[in-house]
């Protein structure tokens, strides 16, 4: 069974950075690939960024494009999500999952998902 670990949210003022991580255990990592998602207060989940299990691919939301990175470590079996220029609109639960077959950001293509971990960015 994978699980997935987020960690790394917090409280942040406009305008500074975040970076989140997932750990993730149960099963080889390279065989996933990695995705991050967030949920605000009632709205849908919505995607974030993906990145390939070779991390040759990576894609973005526009509404983070040029202030997110994702990337992956495969020795620590960590995906990260570094947060810059944060926005009050990016204040949300931040998810991480895992998908064996493919780098989308289709909710519904990823079969392991991590708890969330609260990012809150103050005006």
């Amino acid at each position: 069974q994978v699980q997935l670990e987020e960690s790394g949210g917090g409280l942040v003022q406009a305008g500074g950075s975040l970076r989140l991580s997932c750990a993730v255990s149960g099963d080889t990592f390279t065989r996933y690939h990695m995705g991050w998602f967030r949920q605000a207060p009632g709205k849908e989940r919505e995607f974030v960024a993906s990145i390939s299990r070779s991390a040759i691919t990576t894609f973005y939301a526009d509404s983070v494009k040029g202030r997110f990175t994702i990337s992956r470590d495969n020795a620590k079996r960590t995906a990260s999500l570094q947060m810059n220029s944060l926005k009050p609109e990016d204040t949300a639960v931040y998810y991480c999952a895992a998908d064996p077959n493919y780098t989308s950001s289709r909710r519904n293509e990823y079969d392991y998902w991590g708890q969330g971990t609260q990012v809150t960015v103050s005006s």
